[in-house]
């Protein structure tokens, strides 16, 4: 037995399997050429950002594209900044937003999908050990004593001496300890960590492709950081290379702000023998202050949240459209080709995402959410806006739920290919867009009913009136229409538009005046959906009566 054998027992006597016994249990995925495993793997220290949402959207897209597997990992080590309910709040984002999981904690209880778990990292300090206990053998990791005011006096002393601070080389003062000082120390009580033996030197440079930013070359590791903390729990440096080795990980799409811990991850999968995913560093999300970007706040951003997407009722599959557009900058000419395809169909290119700071633009979003629910169903758009108000607007779910087919035909209007509504963007535009629909939320005489600027209340009066004397709710479209041209003509308004403007001095208006004014008398307003459409949805009774009480 040798030394490092003798320490590696002395520190963990109770793990007796080999990191072969551990693989047998994760075998190579039964995968076809080319197939990515791909991962999202929060902590769950807050709610699901943006950002967040982005990242796995990417992963997921990367690995269903390819015939491979996106899963989930909690990578929960950090207990201390965990956030009850955090971790459950994570999943449920991912799925109301259509992102699919294929493996992962799937519900309370612990319950996981997926054959490579568990698949929180709290649950697998047993895998961690075993290498630990490796890499002690092995001499490539070994036990450090030192408490936090050791640490500190060793940065004093390295920024008195003009030296880079850190644990590395002869500033690392347990390195060399033996076997019996480490059992003095152990006897004594002390607690530890274990710290990897780095052979790096800060004088070399590691070089690696990134799948984003394309050939990045930066300072090799030389600290020996820490791999396992004093409570057993492994720092994420270190799980992550265990995991993504035993689930089988090929491809790891993260935020550029882990492009400086590369050197480490580097150093670890070829120290372990493992063979590393690629790795893709994606450009931080940023919005718009001003006049000036700057990425998303956390603390002051209500929009940083995915739970405010939620909130706000933008559908899943409009965030999920706008994402692509952020994604690769030939998707918009794409889906301008493709206007029906699903995205799925549309097949995503690392190298042609942003290498620097993508613009969230809300407004785009805004247009792009009010392109998909054009062409939603207007079943699906009850069913959506449904769901939505149960959690966000209770009066409108009850509405809803009291009045369905009413409200499915009023989706309706409108609803077609050629030329199809887009005055709703997300689910809490809802209940403003068909306020005028309910007899109770309408209210016209509260901010005075709009006309056109060529019609006066009283023309406006006696033009509805008009309208009543011959309106019958049987009428075919062309028979309404000509109906109203026939009052428009009495009123000395013409009753074609081109008459109008050939000679806009012989008339009080045109016939899109007196149509803006029956609009105007039934909805308090100028602009709504379709008007032959919108009066046949709110049936006979409900047009006469708002029709003669504007008459007076």
């Amino acid at each position: 037995m040798t030394n490092r054998t003798e320490l590696a027992d002395l520190l963990f006597p109770e793990v007796n399997v080999s990191p072969g016994q551990i693989e047998a249990r994760y075998p190579p995925r039964a995968l076809g050429p080319g197939a990515c495993v791909t991962r999202f793997a929060p902590s769950p220290t807050g709610l699901m950002t943006i950002g967040g949402l982005y990242a796995a959207m990417i992963s997921e897209r990367m690995a269903h594209q390819s015939g491979g597997v996106f899963y989930v990992r909690i990578e929960d080590t950090d207990k201390k900044r965990e956030v009850e309910g955090s971790a459950a709040e994570l999943l449920e984002s991912l799925k109301r937003f259509g992102i699919a999981v294929d493996e992962g904690p799937v519900g309370a209880g612990g319950t996981e999908a997926g054959s490579y778990g568990p698949y929180r990292q709290s649950d697998r300090a047993e895998l961690y050990r075993v290498w630990i206990k490796r890499l002690i053998a092995e001499d490539l990791a070994y036990p450090c004593f030192c408490t936090e005011d050791d640490l500190q006096a060793i940065r004093d002393r390295q920024q008195a001496a003009g030296q880079a601070t850190g644990y590395y080389g002869e500033w690392a003062v347990h390195r060399g300890m033996t076997v019996e000082q480490v059992r003095d120390r152990l006897n004594d009580g002390s607690p530890f960590v274990i710290r990897l033996k780095s052979p790096g030197s800060g004088d070399n440079r590691v070089r690696y492709t990134d799948l984003i930013k394309g050939d990045i070359e930066l300072p090799e590791n030389d600290q020996d950081i820490v791999l396992l903390k004093a409570d057993g729990i492994p720092t994420y440096h270190f799980a992550h290379a265990i995991d993504d080795h035993l689930m089988g990980t090929t491809h790891v799409f993260r935020g550029d702000e882990w492009l400086s811990s590369v050197p480490i991850h580097l150093q670890l999968f070829e120290l372990l023998g493992f063979r590393r995913p690629e790795y893709g560093h994606l450009a931080t999300l940023m919005k718009m202050d001003g006049a000036s970007k700057r990425k998303f706040s956390k603390r002051k951003d209500r929009d940083a949240s995915a739970q405010y997407y939620r909130s706000e009722g933008y559908p899943s599959e409009a965030v999920r459209e706008y994402f692509m557009t952020l994604i690769n900058s030939d998707y918009e000419e794409w889906r301008l080709a493709n206007p029906t395809e699903p995205l799925t169909a549309f097949r995503i290119r690392p190298d042609k995402m942003n290498v620097s700071g993508a613009l969230f633009d809300m407004n785009k979003l805004i247009d792009v959410s009010k392109d998909v629910v054009a062409r939603f169903g207007a079943e699906q758009v009850y069913r959506q806006t449904t769901e939505w108000a149960e959690a966000y607007d209770p009066e409108l779910f009850r509405w809803l739920r009291g009045n369905e087919r009413y409200a499915v035909d009023i989706f309706a209007i409108g609803r077609t290919p050629d030329k199809p509504r887009k005055d709703i963007a997300k689910w809490s535009d809802v209940k403003q867009t068909i306020a005028f629909f309910n007899d109770d939320w309408f209210d016209p005489a509260a901010d005075g009913v709009p006309l056109p600027s060529a019609v006066s209340i009283g023309t406006a009066k006696r033009l509805v009136r008009s309208f009543l004397d011959t309106y019958e709710f049987a009428d075919e479209r062309d028979v309404w229409f000509d109906k109203v041209k026939r009052v428009a003509e009495a009123h000395g308004f013409a009753k074609e538009t081109k008459q109008f403007k050939k000679n806009p001095e012989s008339y009080a208006g045109h016939v899109g005046d007196v149509a803006a004014v029956i609009r105007a008398a039934l909805t308090g307003r100028l602009q709504t959906p379709d008007l032959f459409d919108m009066m046949r949805v709110m049936g006979e009774n409900r047009v006469r009566s708002r029709l003669e009480a504007f008459a007076g």
